[in-house]
């Protein structure tokens, strides 16, 4: 099986992909989200310490900051 190399531009990461990737291993991939919407509008919550706290280090085992991962949940929440 073929890893991913590093790429320093672009145009290296395009040419890669213009090969057979039949070989590669997939399982070097990790799922990732983008966030593509403006955060054009703020909010102020208050929630007990304990709670918090919780929520920083599940967002921290996602590998994600926690205000990020309490907008994912919301998102989710709400769909």
């Amino acid at each position: 099986m073929k890893n991913i190399p590093k790429f320093k531009t672009d145009k290296e990461a395009e040419d890669f992909l213009d090969q057979d990737l039949s070989d590669l291993d997939f399982s070097q991939f990790k799922p990732t989200s983008f966030e593509f919407k403006s955060k054009d509008t703020q909010v102020n919550m208050r929630f007990p310490s304990e709670l918090l706290e919780a929520v920083k280090i599940t967002a921290a085992k996602h590998k994600m900051p926690y205000q990020r991962f309490i907008r994912e949940v919301l998102e989710r929440a709400v769909k």
